[in-house]
């Protein structure tokens, strides 16, 4: 297992699951733009072989959605055509391609079967087989502007891991004695969402400890958040600590073969509505076979004949067994009919990202499968307007790549996206796949049009396993480069530029007026709330549409915000704006008592004593700042544990790192429990050492525990790193020098023993000796802080934090954390698989056709939800923009008041006379920036010093501002007498 390549996706699925991915072989027929992106999600996944299967010949229709193909491809075997390209994605999986039949003999052969462009008669045959031999099976399919996927994992399948969410863990505050027993939750009991009938175990208990070996035990939640378990009566009383842990169960499925379940269908749906538009879509392809069965051929193109002729084959089949007697949408038909000879590339991305999903559920038995249809359409692309829709003449193929899309909205529509230009902020894993899309849809390929892609990151290994259009000769190049080259290949005629700065305030010399005015609309395909915010407000200042996405692990989202039409983006500012307050100083230093505390608690010791020590003696060579001026606490993480001599050797680091071991987590210990003794008693009579306060235990060195080891490995690597020293990867060397060392001794004569000593308690002794220390460091040469890496496994940094973290959790009674958690949690990595990414870049190219197209009515647009874990999808019509109002002056987040600049330029006098007379507005104060320009509290005196500038001179005397080349506005922010405080005024463009 390549835990490197894998890494994003291990944080969904987990070593077991994947362990059995890599084992899978699954068998693929069907190799158009559908087939394609499920084999492509397969691959880059890590499925262990795949076997392509697709004998007919490429076509000019297969380039619209086929990324694999090009002109070249024409008349060779969609399969044989896609398997080079295909087998570049991830040389680990074993790739083939079978060029005969599909025989029993082969289907036997597989754990899966997936059929992505068959006839309903060769579905039923391999299905019906699939189903009584124990093979799973599924078919997927797209016509134009409607998708539908169906899952047959047999009559007993057994799901071992049903949700993608680790077990709900909680800390016990009390356990009462009776029957039942109650089991009163830490914090917040929202937070811990057990439910009735839940499994859980207990541990870490101390008093009631007959609870620690317990099978798993059913709970009942009450009202207060408390959880009622079996008869405690009989068991010991409860003391202190503890924490209950949900037991997930495995779940058996049971599926119904195609023949069945074509009759009988059962969908995924939120509600009725949904559920009888599913069944109208379940009768629609079930007539699309049959027309095909009849003629040959799917429906033409826009043909009135033939899609009457759809709609009644789809009258004339027998009713759905277990609905309710209902009459199918015979306008729903039709256009379904009207538009299903073509083949878009979002809707392949869309039943592909959900198939491939299936395929690893079977595979994986992690994540429940769906129930069995899923039924997908977005016929809301299509115009409202009867009078707007695609003739046949205008839809009728061309022999060009773009044939495909072509047979759905027509020449005229394909003509708009050819001279749009673009830009996408963000080369990344939805990135690539929305440059795959604009390729596939000939997204700015005339002569005006084009894309922008702008990111300033370059390619890791990790990219590899979502970011297809990265190779592994591609790491450490600048991903826009690398992404912009791997497009142009796709469709030579896309017109690209590519940026490798970021975008954000510093840039705006670059990303200014004269740029946003040459975009039609951006793109946002990035991880960071503050980014998503900074291009959203930027897309608001410009009125440029903006289509945004994101993912974790298998939820996503897909989000469009149009000038006038829909509300504008309304994300967190920050993550730190999403995730709360830091935790107190106090709490990681004496008080830990979660996971988290203790985890970050690890993290800054890092920090502390591999970096911001040494800074502070590289500041002192080059300064001679004497300690006795410094902030005490500041000193206190900086060069709490240095040795008061250079260390020389390996020895010396491997000393100072069973010294500081020795202090952490047995000196500290001792020093705090002899302040506070586990029996101390408040003035109120409770326990010191009760609540969310555990009391700690001082643990003893023991080179043979893992943990203990680790630590003085990494802490003594990390610590010849920073001094320059050759550091050594010799555990059986480093366990003889360990044996031959004295026991660990934080008085070491040479190291400094600051840990155990508050800010208060360090006084002009500590402070001498620490001033002498750092003349004696200053003769040497300048130290190498250590900047914390997450990607090398190599490097000690994850090593150290994980067994800090896991010491400092056994001085607490906390559970300890796997590798894989913390390096996530310090890493700051987002989990994430390529099905999710596909299917969230699908839905945004849904969005950018009706973008494109032209005004459309707020009810065509959608956001998307999705959850592929839990088959969770909901697509919504966005809010419209909220309406404020003051006096007669109505507005929303996408209006401005413009105020032209005039020749001569007006005086800040006439600005706020023009407001008055034309909008009724009083000005009370007036901003650029931060910056206030006018004040009403002024005295007359300084208003009248400023009411007599030009706005532009004013703005430069105030703010030093100079005006970049090309900049059409100066933004101005005001607030007028009267207002209410919620009022926000649109912004004031003064146009230059």
């Amino acid at each position: 297992m390549d835990g490197e390549l894998y890494s994003r996706q291990l944080y969904v699925l987990g070593l077991p699951a994947m362990q059995r991915i890599r084992r899978a072989n699954v068998l693929l027929s069907g190799l158009q733009g559908l087939g394609a992106e499920v084999a492509k999600n397969l691959v880059l996944m890590g499925i262990g072989s795949l076997t392509l299967h697709d004998p007919h010949p490429t076509c000019w229709a297969d380039l619209a959605a086929q990324f694999f193909l090009s002109e070249e491809s024409l008349g060779r075997s969609r399969a044989e055509a896609s398997h080079a390209l295909l087998a570049q994605l991830n040389e680990a999986v074993q790739i083939s391609v079978h060029t005969g039949d599909i025989t029993e003999d082969l289907l036997l052969a597989f754990q899966v079967v997936v059929l992505t462009d068959s006839k309903l008669e060769e579905q039923l045959r391999v299905g019906t087989f699939c189903h009584e031999h124990g093979v799973h099976f599924l078919v997927a399919e797209t016509r134009g502007l409607v998708g539908r996927l169906f899952c047959d994992f047999g009559e007993d399948f057994t799901v071992e891991d049903p949700t993608e969410v680790e077990p709900v863990t909680a800390a016990i505050q009390d356990i009462s004695q009776g029957l039942p027993g109650i089991v009163t939750l830490r914090g917040d009991t929202n937070k811990h969402p057990f439910s009735d009938g839940d499994l859980v175990t207990f541990s870490g208990i101390e008093g009631m400890v007959e609870l620690n070996s317990c099978s798993p035990q059913p709970v009942r939640v009450r009202k207060d958040g408390s959880l009622e378990i079996g008869d405690t009566t009989t068991f010991s009383r409860y003391l202190r600590g503890g924490v209950v842990t949900e037991v997930k169960m495995p779940k058996t499925v049971r599926h119904k073969s195609l023949d069945i379940a074509l009759l009988q269908p059962r969908v995924v749906a939120q509600n009725s509505q949904e559920v009888q538009r599913a069944h109208c879509l379940h009768q629609a392809f079930h007539a699309l076979h049959k027309f095909q069965q009849l003629h040959g051929r799917l429906p033409k193109p826009w043909d009135p004949v033939d899609a009457e002729t759809v709609v009644g084959l789809a009258q004339g089949l027998e009713p759905l067994k277990g609905t309710k007697e209902e009459s199918l949408d015979e306008a729903l038909l039709r256009r379904i009919a009207l538009s299903s000879a073509g083949t878009l590339s979002p809707m392949a991305a869309i039943l592909g990202g959900v198939a491939a999903q299936e395929v690893l559920k079977a595979v994986s038995r992690k994540f429940m499968p769906l129930d069995q249809w899923l039924y997908f359409d977005a016929l809301e692309c299509l115009p409202e307007d009867e009078e707007l829709l695609p003739n046949p003449e205008d839809c009728h193929p061309r022999n060009c790549r773009y044939d495909g899309q072509i047979a759905v909205f027509g020449t005229g529509f394909q003509e708009k996206l050819s001279y749009q230009h673009y830009l996408l902020v963000g080369a990344g894993a939805i990135g690539c796949e929305m440059l795959k899309g604009f390729a596939l849809v000939g997204l700015g390929v005339g002569a005006n049009g084009g894309v922008t892609v702008a990111d300033m990151d370059h390619i890791e290994r990790s990219n590899l396993s979502r970011q297809f259009l990265f190779r592994p000769q591609d790491i450490g190049r600048p991903k826009a480069e690398v992404a912009v080259t791997a497009a142009q290949r796709l469709n030579p005629d896309l017109n690209m530029t590519l940026c490798t700065y970021p975008l954000d305030p510093t840039t705006e010399r670059f990303y200014g007026d004269n740029f946003f005015s040459r975009m039609d609309g951006v793109v946002a395909a990035l991880d960071s709330f503050e980014a998503r915010h900074y291009v959203a407000a930027r897309c608001t200042h410009y009125l440029k549409p903006l289509l945004e996405a994101g993912t974790r692990g298998t939820r996503g989202s897909a989000s469009v915000f149009v000038p006038n039409v829909t509300e504008a983006y309304k994300g967190p500012a920050s993550a730190a704006a999403s995730e709360g307050a830091p935790y107190p100083l106090c709490t990681l230093r004496y008080f830990p008592s979660t996971v988290e505390h203790v985890l970050q608690w690890a993290r800054d010791e890092f920090e502390g004593l591999f970096r911001q020590s040494a800074e502070t003696i590289n500041c002192y060579q080059q300064t001679g700042t004497s300690v006795l001026g410094m902030d005490r606490t500041t000193l206190l993480q900086q060069v709490t544990g240095v040795l008061k001599m250079r260390p020389q050797t390996w020895q010396d680091c491997v000393v100072w790192a069973l010294g500081h071991w020795q202090q952490c987590f047995h000196d500290g210990i001792v020093e705090l429990l002899r302040h506070l003794p586990c029996d101390k008693v408040l003035q109120d009579g409770t326990l010191f050492w009760s609540g969310s306060k555990r009391c700690p235990q001082p643990l003893q060195f023991d080179p043979n525990q893992d943990m203990h080891f680790l630590y003085v490995l990494a802490a003594a690597n990390l610590y010849s790193q920073m001094h320059g020293l050759p550091g050594s990867r010799d555990q059986t060397a480093l366990r003889e020098l360990l044996r031959l060392l004295p026991e660990p001794d934080s008085t070491h004569p040479n190291l400094i023993s600051a840990d155990t000593l508050t800010p208060a308690e360090l006084g002009p002794e500590q402070l001498k000796e620490l001033q002498e220390s750092l003349e004696d460091w200053s003769k040497g040469p300048p130290l190498k802080p250590v900047l914390f890496g997450k990607e090398d496994d190599n490097n000690f940094h994850v090593d150290f934090v994980v067994a800090a973290t896991n010491l400092r959790a056994r001085n607490y009674g906390i559970l300890p954390v796997n590798r894989a958690q913390i390096k996530q949690i310090v890493g700051q990595i987002i989990p994430a698989v390529a099905t999710s990414t596909a299917v969230v870049a699908g839905l945004l190219g849904l969005e950018l056709y009706k973008v494109v197209s032209g005004p459309r009515p707020l009810g065509t647009f959608r956001q998307s939800y999705l959850h592929l874990a839990e088959n969770y999808f909901i697509r919504s019509v966005p809010s419209a923009p909220a309406l404020q109002s003051f006096h007669h002056l109505k507005w929303t987040c996408w209006d401005r008041l413009k105020v032209p600049a005039g020749h001569p330029e007006r005086t800040l006098a006439s600005l706020l006379a023009h407001l008055q007379k034309e909008h009724g507005l009083k000005v009370k104060m007036l901003l650029h920036g931060q910056a206030v320009l006018y004040s009403a509290q002024w005295s007359s005196e300084k208003q009248t010093q400023r009411l007599g500038l030009r706005v532009t001179e004013l703005v430069r005397q105030v703010t030093s501002w100079e005006p970049e080349p090309g900049l059409r506005v100066l933004v101005l922010e005001l607030s007028c007498e009267g207002e209410e405080d919620e009022t926000a005024f649109p912004p004031l463009h003064y146009e230059l």
